[in-house]
């Protein structure tokens, strides 16, 4: 067997996305056999030395790091991997840069668009591959609905709408800040539900429909003051709660967002939906290995929407894993994400996202927070 080329991870952060990558990387070796480049998790890093080297252990990371700048500086690491929150996202990514590292860094790039064009052009200038995780792209349905865009089955496109619905601040003690909850905190996170969740959303739909030419929304915050965890006092809430927004994207078609975490019942309901001049596709992620599909051409008496269970070694990544019928799960999308970064190391191309492509994302949430508080239309 041909010895594998080694790509030596440093990971940064060791919350719920360290363990979401970290899994992606244990597991790619076992499945995607065919790559020439093997994970190592040689270093993680994180603010709590106890907390951090218990995650090494569990995770079978070689040693550990409480300071970034210090894992950044060490030889035996090829790529930083950031799992951090977002006020961290630039500088972590520009220092990495600079070292010559590649960076692989969590959704969003930045706390704003101005924040990812430092990022840019830091990983640019230095070369270094580079890719944003906006991991939903990696579901099987999700790319077997890109692949059915892309052979013109859909004809014209007219509509695209999705939401992403959470429930989890309702509660008015739910306080802002935080290790847990940084989140809440504007100066951390930089916007809330638009940054978060819709993020998620428009990354996909550029993805499927292309560029957002413009956008009109409205966002609310519901509870204005909420206790900070890291001044033990009452404070404004800064960040959106819910936002909505309408938009036009360059190929004519209408768009319409809706995110809030304030949908009682849902904890993480994502879905879109597009509707084209022969055919529609629609997507939910709690049915995630299921897409359904409407076509017009079909006879008048069969016509109706049909469930395309994503399972087929024929279907998108599917072939890496069980027999038909069998499902894969959200974890496996990571897994997807690290193979498609190895592959593209390996063939000399950049992974999208890159930098460059979750700029365009970062730009329509900074204009959709603009138009919410301008009330007015705005230019992407």
């Amino acid at each position: 067997m041909m010895a594998k080329k080694q790509l030596r991870i440093g990971l940064v952060g060791y919350g719920f996305m360290g363990r979401t990558h970290s899994n992606g990387y244990k597991r790619v070796p076992d499945f995607f056999p065919e790559l020439e480049y093997q994970p190592v998790l040689k270093a993680v890093c994180g603010r709590s030395e106890e907390k951090t080297k218990a995650f090494a252990e569990q995770w079978g990371y070689e040693s550990y790091e409480t300071d970034w700048e210090k894992l950044i500086a060490r030889d035996d690491i090829d790529a930083i991997d950031i799992c951090t929150p977002n006020d961290t996202h630039a500088p972590i990514s520009i220092a990495a840069a600079k070292a010559g590292k590649m960076v692989l860094c969590e959704k969003p790039i930045g706390r704003t668009a101005a924040e990812g064009e430092e990022m840019v052009k830091a990983v640019e200038d230095a070369g270094v591959a580079n890719t944003i995780w906006y991991n939903y792209r990696r579901l099987p349905a999700v790319s077997l609905a890109k692949k059915i865009i892309d052979s013109g089955k859909l004809g014209k496109i007219f509509h695209y709408r999705a939401n992403f619905l959470q429930d989890w601040t309702i509660n008015a003690d739910v306080p802002q800040g935080g290790a847990g909850l940084w989140r809440l905190d504007a100066a951390a996170a930089g916007s809330g539900v638009t940054g978060d969740l819709l993020a998620h959303c428009i990354d996909t739909a550029i993805w499927l429909n292309g560029n957002i030419k413009d956008v009109s929304a409205m966002t609310e915050t519901f509870v204005k003051e909420r206790m900070h965890s890291g001044t033990g006092k009452k404070e404004p809430v800064t960040i959106d709660d819910a936002c909505t927004f309408f938009c036009h994207f360059d190929n004519g078609s209408l768009g319409l967002f809706e995110s809030t975490r304030y949908a009682r019942g849902h904890k993480a309901l994502y879905t879109f939906e597009i509707n084209g001049e022969n055919a529609s596709i629609r997507w939910d992620l709690h049915d995630l290995n299921r897409l359904e599909y409407f076509d017009h051409a079909d006879e008048g008496e069969v016509r109706g929407w049909r469930t395309i269970h994503v399972t087929d070694g024929e279907h998108p990544y599917m072939d890496h894993w069980w027999v038909p019928g069998l499902i894969i799960g959200y974890e496996h999308s990571f897994v997807h994400q690290v193979a498609d970064f190895l592959k593209c190391l390996q063939e000399g191309k950049p992974c999208e996202p890159t930098f460059r492509s979750a700029l365009e994302t970062a730009k329509v949430c900074d204009a959709v927070l603009a138009s919410a508080a301008e009330k007015c239309w705005k230019d992407v």
